[in-house]
């Protein structure tokens, strides 16, 4: 597992990039990931932890290690690390800056429109400029940030974002205040009052401030569904400590504790019911809203709500083992992750602010070798330094797969990293196991045959008489079926079990009860032609037919089949229409696999796989396209792994979900078409967001720079660097828009 870090100072893309790269040449470490969106950071290697911190220290950053302690300690941790602590303050520079910037503007532009100044300023030029100097100062020191992460970083030589921001801003205060200087000379006719950029360098700070505060609340809104789960941890429980109930902190429960939840509550933590039944609202956790029954003996997990009965139950899972936390743990790990998709932007972003001063600095050198004054060829070169946005490029990526991660986790929906998230939508085929994914993986009663002589309900009476005393599953099916229609059976004795044949028992000590196989039936009696033809179609079906005799007497026929769940065909049909090549894994026989193939509506039916070669099917499909496996038992851990994605079914084993890459919550199967959707369509996202912040730094440097022969007010460049990040987070924000199921 890696080591997950808290890093602080990031104020951009190439920021994140820089940590990265630094971390990733300490010896040891073999993979790091750094996400701008949560700031945090996962390293995998066995370097030292120490090491690692000086790293990111010595690049200019903070770093910390994430303690996992107590459930609602980490939690509260993790949502003071996820909330919004930036809006505020920006807020605040942004009001301060506005109301000087408003007063530098009257002086700087109120000439401009015939606004009256104060008579000491009139046709005053050096008056006017020295109270220009004094406002943008202010401004410049409210917004200080920039510079003092701007410079620092450009000293560490790892420029970012804020070093553009500073670097025009301060490239328009110095030429300003050289222009203020030569003005206090007499007739100092090579400058005039336009050529004062004091207004520039204060509508620079304010213009990108505003875009830093739309860009931070639409961030805070990308980790809304992780904060919202953070919040439904419980604060306390109420357990039984000496035979009284009291209330404690949730921290304070122990595995073994006894706990009680009345009709309302919030279950605490993971447990068993050991007393009572009650309708429970699991749709915190699977997105599912219809209750489910509960009775002794089942599980239920924290932030559930208790909608009916009075329970009591037995602590089994407490702190971060419960469901909620491994769910927000794998929610936020995620995010920590990097998609491939990312590389690219990555790698521009590492070059991207570095390149960015060295064009300003031709297009200056540029501008004077074509004639230009200082001022004019300064202004180009500060129109491309405070247009161009790295950061537009750093969140393409990671804001649209935390939106999207977000919205696969309020659906049941669990992606265990960034790579899955993004790979899920690509593949070509998919490989289901039959039992417990397209099956219910119970064997249930589908049909009942009697004989001529006697009636349905005297040959469930009997056979439930016979099969009460077998542990056979099949036998559990027909138990299950008889109790669930309210049938007496009778009391058998002598009973005895012939493995891989049937049953047979005494009733009323002169009644032979035999039941089993149709082989082992006709070894025993003559059975009419008819009811063998019977048999044979409902094996043909996939079904298996028990024969129940009594005597000499055949009974008749009760159909016993793992049935297919009644979501399997419409989730199999979806996938099709998906475009996906839809395999179905059996042990089964060949014919019994192709009866279930054909209901299910399969594309193509493997059968007879035994448990070891379903990882050597999946080598195979491979070969093809690229594969997932849906699976749920121990048997499909080794071809869940295998599998370019691996998709558990969440009622299935430990084992399964932690081989898995994708994990389906609600055990339903129109997941899997759903999770694939809400892949593409964040894919797609990731895919505008790289776009269009491609295009606009492709397209804005150039017309900063003077190229096309339009002259750019450096102010306009800030405003439309400030608005980029926006755009690109607010679109990825239409993901929670985005329907996910077909």
């Amino acid at each position: 597992m890696p080591d997950m870090y808290n890093v602080t100072g990031m104020s951009c893309a190439a920021c994140s990039a820089r940590v990265e790269r630094v971390v990733k040449r300490i010896p040891g470490v073999t993979s790091c990931a750094v996400s701008l969106l949560t700031n945090s950071m996962s390293v995998e290697g066995s370097a030292k932890v120490s090491d690692i911190i000086a790293a990111v220290e010595k690049a200019g950053y903070g770093a910390s290690l994430k303690v996992e302690e107590r459930v609602t300690q980490s939690h509260s941790q993790e949502e003071n690390i996820l909330a919004d602590h930036e809006t505020p303050i920006l807020k605040k520079r942004l009001i301060a800056s506005l109301i000087f910037l408003t007063v530098l503007m009257y002086f700087s532009m109120g000439h401009m429109i015939n606004l009256p100044l104060p008579e000491f300023f009139t046709d005053n030029h050096v008056a006017q400029g020295i109270a220009q100097l004094l406002l943008a100062g202010i401004i410049m020191i409210i917004n200080q940030k920039f510079f003092i992460s701007g410079f620092t970083s450009l000293l560490h030589f790892a420029p970012n974002m804020d070093t553009l921001v500073a670097m025009g801003s301060f490239a328009s205060f110095s030429w300003s205040v050289y222009v203020l200087f030569i003005m206090t000379r007499p007739h100092a006719g090579i400058v005039s009052m336009s050529d004062y950029y004091f207004e520039s360098a204060g509508m620079i700070l304010t213009l990108i401030t505003i875009g830093k505060m739309l860009e931070a609340k639409s961030k805070g809104r990308t980790t809304d569904a992780l904060k919202s789960l953070m919040k439904l941890a419980p604060k306390t429980a109420n357990i039984i400590r000496n035979g009284q109930e009291v209330t404690v902190p949730i921290e304070h429960v122990q595995r073994g504790n006894i706990f009680v939840v009345r009709p309302g509550e919030n279950i605490p933590v993971d447990g068993i019911i050991i007393e009572g039944t009650s309708a429970v609202n699991e749709s915190a956790l699977t997105g599912e809203s219809i209750p489910v029954d509960k009775t002794e003996g089942d599980s239920v997990s924290a932030a559930t709500v208790n909608q009916s009965g009075f329970i009591k139950c037995e602590a089994i899972r407490v702190g971060e083992d419960t469901t909620l936390s491994q769910i927000i743990k794998m929610v936020s790990d995620a995010a920590a992750t990097k998609a491939p998709v990312a590389k690219i932007a990555d790698k521009v972003c590492g070059i991207f602010v570095p390149a960015v001063i060295v064009i300003a600095i031709i297009v200056v050198t540029g501008w004077l070798i074509a004639g230009k004054t200082f001022g004019d060829a300064l202004s180009y070169g500060i129109a491309v330094l405070v247009i161009s946005c790295p950061c537009a490029l750093g969140l393409a990526t990671p804001v649209a797969v935390m939106v999207g991660n977000g919205m696969g986790a309020k659906n049941g929906i669990l992606f265990k990293t960034s790579a899955s998230l993004e790979e899920t939508g690509k593949i070509k085929i998919a490989a289901l196991d039959k039992t417990g994914t397209i099956t219910s993986g119970e064997p249930k009663v589908t049909d009942i045959i009697p004989s001529d002589e006697i009636t349905e309900e005297e040959l469930m009476r009997l056979a439930y008489s016979l099969e009460s005393k077998s542990e056979h599953p099949l036998a559990h099916a027909v138990v299950e079926y008889a109790k669930a229609r309210n049938v007496s059976p009778e009391d058998v004795k002598d009973f005895h079990a012939l493995p891989g044949n049937g049953l047979t028992a005494k009733l009323n000590d002169e009644i032979t009860l035999t039941g089993g196989s149709v082989k082992f039936i006709r070894e025993n009696l003559t059975v009419n032609e008819k009811y063998i033809h019977e048999a044979e179609k409902l094996a043909e079906d996939g079904k298996t037919p028990l024969m129940f005799a009594r005597n000499d007497e055949l009974l008749g026929i009760i159909a016993v089949a793992d049935v297919i769940k009644p979501e399997s065909t419409q989730a199999i049909h979806e996938l099709k229409s998906l475009g996906i090549h839809v395999v179905m894994l059996t042990g089964d026989n060949e014919r019994t696999a192709r009866a279930i193939g054909k209901q299910a509506g399969v594309d193509e039916v493997i059968a007879g796989v035994l448990p070891d070669g379903k990882e050597n099917v999946i080598r195979e499909l491979q070969t093809k396209g690229k594969t997932a496996m849906v699976g749920d038992g121990i048997n499909d851990a080794p071809a869940l792994t295998r599998a370019d994605i691996g998709i558990a079914i969440g009622a299935g084993t430990d084992i399964a979900m932690d081989a898995a890459d994708v994990v389906l919550m609600k055990s339903n199967l129109l997941d899997v078409p759903s999770a694939i959707r809400l892949s593409r369509a964040t894919l797609r996202n990731i895919h505008e967001n790289l776009f269009w912040a491609f295009i606009y730094n492709v397209i804005g440097i150039p017309l900063a720079a003077g190229l096309w022969g339009l002259k750019l007010d450096p102010m306009f460049g800030a405003a439309a660097m400030s608005l980029s990040s926006f755009c690109v987070v607010t679109n990825a924000l239409r993901l929670n828009l985005f329907k996910i199921r077909g």
